[in-house]
């Protein structure tokens, strides 16, 4: 039964993975529908080509594969979870090192199953995680696309209602990494823009740690506009925000 064979493989896993993989794959092609079984095997069978195998080409396959049960083998709850822990792994840059265009497709596939599903929430944080990757690897030209992309889909969402409070708060997430981008890019004309854009932003409910990138860049810009004063208060918000958010860069700030 697949309960038995499930657990008989995952505790393989870290002695023989080629094994291990064998197993998964079997209970995958032994299911008759897709169900709960096929959907752990798929996880861990992904997990374990990407971390530990390092073949992240076939760890896209499984990952693929994964995605068609998200429409109805298991729970919206339980299938975002996953989605959500294979996406950290694999931009978290555990995995050596993997080739951009294959770092892009398993965003690609993912947001292909989301619009199938109609999970527009999880399809928008999905591009916000992949927007983060290209900023964190200098891919300006992507992450000028995808941010087109992100305003594009942020604004049909709201019909221009800027009163949502949930359209406001990602609203602020992409301009959090568009100022980042307009910083490491020494375009400081941008940068002031979006700076003023955020604070025209109502009623949004961000994270804490997207108030301190934006007043971070915002100390910045003061600084180079040798506004002593608001830069110091700038700063100041961002120490704050970051503390309340528990982040390290709070002691970054005070330098």
């Amino acid at each position: 039964r697949a309960p038995g064979r499930y657990y008989k493989a995952k505790s393989k896993k870290d002695d023989n993975p080629e094994e291990a993989l064998k197993d998964f794959r079997a209970i995958v092609e032994q299911e008759t529908e897709q169900g709960d079984w096929g959907f752990k095997a798929l996880k861990q069978s992904t997990k374990l080509l990407f971390l530990t195998l390092r073949r992240p080409a076939d760890a896209l396959k499984t990952y693929t594969q994964l995605l068609t049960y998200t429409k109805s083998a298991v729970t919206r709850n339980y299938s975002e979870k996953t989605i959500n822990g294979i996406l950290d792994y694999v931009g978290g840059g555990k995995g050596g090192v993997v080739e951009v265009d294959i770092l892009e497709q398993f965003y690609q596939a993912t947001k292909v199953a989301l619009e199938d599903a109609k999970n527009e929430r999880l399809s928008a944080k999905t591009n916000l995680k992949l927007a983060k990757l290209w900023l964190d690897r200098k891919e300006y030209a992507r992450l000028s696309k995808l941010i087109r992309d992100l305003h594009r889909a942020t604004a049909q969402d709201g019909d221009g209602d800027e009163s949502q409070p949930q359209r406001g708060t990602q609203l602020l997430e992409i301009y959090a990494l568009e100022i980042q981008m307009y910083n490491e890019t020494r375009n400081f004309k941008k940068l002031k823009e979006i700076y003023n854009a955020t604070n025209a932003v109502r009623s949004a409910i961000p994270h804490p740690r997207i108030m301190g990138v934006i007043k971070e860049c915002g100390g910045k810009m003061w600084m180079g506009e040798r506004q002593w004063n608001k830069a110091s208060e700038d700063f100041f918000e961002s120490f704050r925000s970051y503390d309340e958010a528990g982040s390290p860069q709070r002691i970054q700030v005070l330098k």
